[in-house]
């Protein structure tokens, strides 16, 4: 595969109503990935910082990009092992139900006869977005009660975005059943920026708003900044999390500062995990 020069930035904010921020991402070419945990007790924010450990070992130690979706369901199923193994060892005698979670959106690149691709991977109602002739789409869908409400024809999406029941998520990392995540593969050319956020961003301010700034901020950390800062600004009910990516180049040898891009935040957890 061809060096895939990349631009990219991220920012998080714990919002005006928690006290904890329990979302954890990850900025790092060939890898992004954005975890909104869950469980309390500190718990969603061990389970997140345990996902995004897991797919930066894959930017760090590298992979197969030509087996991107068996090494995504590889890191998966070890964020899985660690993420029970930590509820096993924090769950008292009372807490039977009680469990650490955490959604997953992550982007990485991957290759095939073709060439490279983006592919993209979600579970639960974290999401990605991508940018393509100034035109925004969703690429991933909510795995959430409302989503299948919506996907019924039970409740329309206006009413969606205020159903009481939003945040119930029917998949994520964590809990006592591992489920498939939802990939897709993109050509590069089609996505010329992407878009990873908690649903503290999404959830907070609407596609539009979402669009005209991944349309009029050209650099992607102050696009990140402002899509947090707006999320905020709406409320801020929930932890804000976004990671913006740029596809800037392809060339066939040589190596690119930008694809070492920085940020990096694990948001200091990672000292606290087993």
């Amino acid at each position: 595969m061809g060096v895939v020069h990349l631009h990219c930035g991220a920012a998080t904010d714990v919002g005006r109503v928690r006290q904890t921020n329990e979302d954890a991402y990850f900025a790092s070419s060939p890898v992004f990935v954005v975890a909104d945990g869950m469980g309390g007790h500190q718990a969603g924010e061990i389970a997140s910082a345990i996902a995004v450990e897991e797919f930066a070992r894959l930017a760090h130690e590298g992979y197969d990009e030509t087996r991107g979706p068996q090494v995504v369901a590889d890191t998966l199923q070890e964020a899985q092992r660690r993420i029970q193994e930590y509820g096993d060892d924090h769950r008292g005698p009372d807490d039977q139900a009680w469990y650490a979670g955490t959604t997953v959106a992550a982007a990485l690149l991957a290759a095939d006869e073709e060439g490279p691709k983006w592919l993209l991977a979600n579970m639960g109602d974290s999401r990605i977005y991508k940018l393509h002739n100034g035109e925004i789409d969703q690429v991933s869908v909510d795995h959430s009660l409302v989503q299948e409400l919506v996907d019924a024809g039970e409740l329309d999406t206006d009413a969606a975005a205020h159903h009481p029941e939003r945040h119930v998520i029917t998949r994520a990392l964590g809990g006592p059943v591992l489920r498939d995540p939802d990939f897709f593969v993109l050509p590069l050319g089609s996505a010329e920026r992407l878009m990873l956020c908690s649903d503290g961003v999404s959830g907070m301010i609407d596609v539009g708003v979402i669009a005209d700034l991944m349309r009029e901020v050209e650099d992607p950390r102050d696009a990140a900044e402002r899509l947090v800062a707006a999320a905020v600004a709406a409320g801020g009910e929930d932890n804000a999390t976004a990671v913006v990516v740029d596809v800037v180049g392809l060339s066939e040898t040589g190596a690119s500062r930008e694809a070492r891009n920085e940020p990096v935040s694990l948001e200091n957890k990672l000292g606290a995990l087993p």
